[in-house]
């Protein structure tokens, strides 16, 4: 489905914050090379709006983004709805002290229980409860409707073509990271 906007191609985009500060930049300082913040500079502010709206959508069902996080993990998990907490915690972007904060918060509201799992009794598992479940389903719903909204900017070929280049670099930078 086409995007009811203009696409870069078709119109040339105005100047922006970056050009702006590029510029100054080149004047103070034109022997350096301004390439690679073209592109880190924009990126870093698209994240920042796109989390700042993200989060918006999970305030209006009274979640934090790590929580909404964790009950996206537990949900993804499929019926039980549940993991052991070392699970969650390489699953979403919470640490593992983060994550203890957030079972704690979430339980408090009846969103999770933890409960101890096998044979042995020393294992713990977190689980959605059917409030936990049943608000999750809704924020999650709202969430992607938000996420569409926010990539219809795009059209069908650029979001591809994003979605291809962002794979690529954090293929890369992963590949980087490994190796130190």
């Amino acid at each position: 489905m086409p995007s009811s906007h203009s696409s870069p191609e078709t119109h040339p985009a105005a100047e922006d914050h970056v050009d702006r500060v590029q510029a100054e930049w080149r004047r103070e300082r034109p022997e350096v090379d301004l390439g690679p913040q073209s592109v880190i500079a924009r990126l870093h502010r698209v994240a920042n709006t796109l989390t700042a709206r993200l989060v918006e959508v999970y305030r209006q069902h009274g979640l934090s983004e790590g929580e909404f996080d964790v009950l996206c993990a537990l949900r993804r998990a499929g019926e039980p709805y549940a993991r052991q907490p070392a699970e969650l915690a390489r699953t979403t972007v919470v640490t593992t002290g983060g994550l203890t904060k957030r079972l704690d918060a979430l339980e408090r509201r009846g969103l999770v229980v933890r409960e101890h799992s096998g044979g042995d009794g020393r294992t713990k598992i977190a689980r959605l409860t059917p409030a936990g479940r049943q608000l999750i389903d809704t924020a999650f719903t709202a969430h992607m409707d938000n996420e569409a909204a926010l990539v219809n900017a795009l059209g069908e070929g650029e979001r591809a073509e994003m979605e291809r280049l962002l794979r690529t670099w954090q293929t890369a930078l992963d590949a980087e990271s490994a190796q130190h």
